[in-house]
């Protein structure tokens, strides 16, 4: 026993380091996907058709109210992220992967949303680890709906990048995006990507 206790001490370790190193590599994953969903959606904020767009270029609105940043109203004081535009000639997708259709829209403009709320799968009473990134979007009758992007997500951050000294704020707008994993035990994994907008003018 003096001499096997060692032996499976190492091995628990390893066995444990390796169940660690799989969950990371699962909320790295989430959050990839994650980030991907967001950064689509940020490079499509404020998206113009110019077939349908005329009357609103006639009238000089500001676009900036189509990519909006509300602070910490999210779970745990997560911001959330609100982006609406115009639906392009070719195939334009939600959040979730489904088609955008003109049903689809609201004053002829898009909606995709991303914020943090406790997860609805938990009963009244039971401490959340996690929260749950929601995607929202228009259903065809014009209505909010909620879909479950994924759980496991601590906080959602995201912050406005200054432009760089000499480069017109209006040429492009960069955001950061955080977004930070757990396993509501050991792990605390905090991700960051930065996106630029496309469309503001």
């Amino acid at each position: 026993m003096i001499l096997l206790n060692p032996l499976l001490t190492s091995s628990a370790d390893v066995f444990s380091k390796q169940i660690e190193y799989e969950k990371t590599q699962a909320l790295i994953s989430e959050a990839d996907r994650a980030f991907e969903l967001i950064g689509r959606a940020i490079r499509m904020a404020s998206y113009r058709n110019i077939k349908s767009s005329k009357e609103m270029l006639e009238t000089g609105a500001s676009f900036d109210r189509y990519l909006e940043i509300r602070k910490g109203i999210g779970f745990r004081g997560s911001d959330a992220l609100f982006i609406r535009h115009e639906l392009s000639d070719g195939a334009d997708f939600d959040c979730i992967g489904n088609a955008l259709t003109q049903e689809r829209t609201k004053n002829h403009l898009a909606y995709q949303g991303f914020i943090v709320e406790r997860q609805a799968s938990l009963p009244k009473g039971v401490k959340a680890n996690g929260g749950s990134l929601i995607c929202q979007s228009l259903d065809r009758q014009g209505r909010m709906q909620n879909t479950t992007l994924m759980n496991d997500v601590d906080s959602l951050k995201v912050e406005e990048i200054q432009a760089p000294s000499g480069v017109p704020a209006s040429i492009q707008k960069l955001y950061e995006v955080t977004l930070q994993m757990t396993d509501g035990a050991r792990l605390n994994i905090t991700l960051e990507r930065t996106f630029a907008s496309r469309n503001f003018l």
